[in-house]
């Protein structure tokens, strides 16, 4: 049997490129996605006296690798949400279009182990555009801070979805227990 043998710094590469492929991140992190959930009410404005609801759907995500000497990558998960301000004398409707951007990084552990960290997404990494239907609306999204609000609970959603126990088994590979039972006869 004849074979091409390569260093154990090359085969170590191969073996996290292989493993940390872009279509294997996406496939186990796409769980974070599709889910359909609501805010709110939580208050907003000057004194919180303002309320919004929303019901809030995640979309499918991207992923892309970026470059550089670690296994890097964004997760660009869209989201929509149809939200209302009551502010007690009216009510004013929005619809609101964005995405959150997650950073995944691959690294290697001791004993042998592949970790993938997630960076918990802080409100800058919530991205969202808010339509109001209306020019009143408008001026009261802004005076209420309605998209920091948004950005605030999405990303704190996000962080628990990534905290849940699914989820952190699935970013914790040990590879010497699957070789061992891999090679049980």
């Amino acid at each position: 049997m004849s074979a091409d043998f390569v260093s154990y710094p090359e085969f170590g590469r191969r073996f996290l490129e292989f493993a940390a492929s872009e279509e294997r991140i996406l496939a186990t992190f796409s769980r974070l996605t599709g889910a359909a959930f609501d805010l709110g009410p939580i208050g907003v404005g000057p004194g919180r006296l303002a309320k919004v609801t929303a019901e809030v759907q995640l979309g499918r995500s991207r992923l892309h690798r970026l470059d550089g000497e670690l296994i890097c990558f964004e997760q660009i998960i869209p989201l929509e949400l149809d939200l209302l301000l009551d502010v007690a004398v009216d009510r004013h409707r929005f619809h609101v279009e964005g995405t959150v951007h997650l950073h995944l990084t691959v690294r290697t552990a001791a004993p042998l182990r592949v970790v993938i960290e997630i960076a918990e997404p802080r409100p800058a990494d919530v991205r969202v555009d808010v339509a109001a239907a209306t020019r009143r609306g408008q001026w009261l999204r802004v005076l209420a801070g309605v998209d920091h609000e948004v950005r605030r609970f999405v990303a704190r959603y996000i962080s628990t979805e990534i905290r849940r126990p699914d989820v952190a088994a699935a970013c914790d590979i040990d590879v010497a227990r699957r070789l061992d039972q891999a090679w049980q006869l």
